[in-house]
């Protein structure tokens, strides 16, 4: 099945009208409704506490100018999507990771940007790509600030035989049965090789051709390896399985992983 509902989260940083470009032509081509999401906190978390006063006065003015900037947004959105299809608008004065993965049980697919620092109106670099990966329950895209389209014709999909990366092929379905060229990249042992000729066989019955590519991990690392096959084959999204565990207040992630979140340049949609 197609994408019926594509997710954006929002800001009011300078990355934010790219992502919702990049959103609303995915929206586009999927024939999806395209839901912009934003949320503010008036005060900083940090404030708050046992026994902590906070001068009214500061409350009321943190409250009217979280209340404008989540306006300035909503409007972007109107005005970037006019001509778009179905659309929808959900704000809040709330955390910014909380308030996503609320809302994104309304959604297929939900997209962010990778991991970056904190900008002054950045609210959400603190929405950590790949916690919401693991919470979530729906495939996120992740995509680098200046990207504002996808054509997806030619995808990199990363195999490794782990429930991740089967979640993984699962949930691209939908953008590899639009491509012209899949490629099923193996960078491990035999029963990997295996597991991807299979996986092969799974595409192509669900109407997707796809060629694989078996090799033993190089001294270059699994991400980059995969990044250096996808610039040679001119792909511009990966798809990929997220390996990762919450541990006390830490979220731990392969070496792979991390680096997908925060330095591949290219789109990447991961699944966990």
């Amino acid at each position: 099945m197609p994408f019926a509902s594509v997710m954006v989260a929002l800001d009011l940083g300078t990355s934010s009208s790219a992502r919702l470009r990049l959103a609303g032509t995915l929206a586009r081509r999927f024939g999806a409704r395209l839901i912009g999401v934003a949320a503010r906190q008036a005060l900083p978390q940090n404030l708050y506490g046992r026994g902590a006063y906070i001068n009214s006065q500061f409350v009321d003015q943190a409250t009217a100018r979280a209340t404008d900037e989540l306006s300035q947004v909503e409007a972007r959105f109107h005005e970037v999507t006019a001509e778009a299809g179905e659309t929808e608008w959900r704000s809040a004065k709330a955390d910014p990771m909380a308030f996503l993965v609320q809302q994104a049980r309304s959604a297929d697919l939900v997209v962010v940007s990778r991991y970056r620092s904190a900008g002054v109106e950045d609210w959400c670099s603190s929405i950590e790509p790949g916690e919401l990966v693991l919470r979530l329950g729906r495939p996120v895209l992740i995509a680098p600030p200046s990207v504002e389209t996808l054509a997806a014709r030619r995808i990199v999909v990363a195999w490794k035989d782990t429930r991740e990366a089967r979640r993984a092929v699962s949930d691209g379905l939908p953008f590899m049965r639009l491509a012209e060229e899949v490629l099923i990249v193996a960078l491990g042992d035999e029963a990997d090789w295996k597991g991807a000729g299979e996986t092969q066989g799974y595409l192509s019955r669900h109407g997707v051709t796809a060629t694989t590519i078996l090799r033993s991990p190089s001294k270059l690392g699994v991400a980059a390896e995969l990044l250096v096959i996808a610039q040679q084959e001119g792909a511009d999204l990966i798809i990929a399985g997220a390996y990762g565990h919450a541990r006390m207040r830490e979220v731990i992630f392969g070496s792979v992983t991390r680096n997908l979140l925060e330095h591949v340049p290219i789109c990447c949609l991961l699944s966990h």
